[in-house]
C-alpha cells in the first residue's frame, strides 16, 4: 500500500463528501451576494482577531464581545448566511476528525498529551 496513493484517495473522498459539496455549493451562492459575502468575511475576520487576542492572554473587551455577538445574531437571521455557517461547521468537524485520525498515528510523544521522556 502506497501512502501517497492513499493520501490522494483521501483527498478525492473529501472532495466528494456531502460536507464538502454542500459547503462549496453554499459558498458559490454566497459569492453571488457580494454584500452578504462581505459581511460574513468581515465577521469571520473580527472573530479570528478576537480569538487570537484571547489566546495571547489579552483581556476581553466586553463591548467588542457584545458587538461580535450582535453581528453573529444578525447574520444567523439570514437563511443563506445561516446555511453557510452550518455547512462550514459540518465541513470543519469532518476535517478535524480526519486530522485527529492522522495525528494519532503521527504522535511522537511531543504533543500536548505526549511525554518528552518517551523519546529517549
Amino acid at each position: 500500500m502506497n501512502v501517497y496513493d492513499q493520501a490522494h484517495q483521501l483527498a478525492t473522498a473529501i472532495k466528494e463528501s456531502e460536507e464538502c459539496k454542500q459547503f462549496n455549493d453554499v459558498r458559490k451562492k454566497l459569492e453571488a451576494n457580494p454584500d452578504l459575502d462581505s459581511a460574513i468575511k468581515d465577521f469571520m475576520k473580527k472573530q479570528f482577531e478576537f480569538q487570537a487576542s484571547q489566546m495571547m492572554g489579552q483581556e476581553v473587551d466586553p463591548e467588542e464581545f457584545a458587538k461580535l455577538q450582535q453581528l453573529s445574531a444578525v447574520l444567523m437571521q439570514d437563511p443563506l448566511s445561516s446555511q453557510y455557517f452550518n455547512n462550514q461547521m459540518r465541513f470543519s468537524q469532518m476535517m478535524s476528525d480526519v486530522y485527529k485520525i492522522i495525528g494519532d498515528v503521527a504522535d511522537f510523544g511531543i504533543g500536548p498529551m505526549g511525554n518528552m521522556g518517551d523519546m529517549q
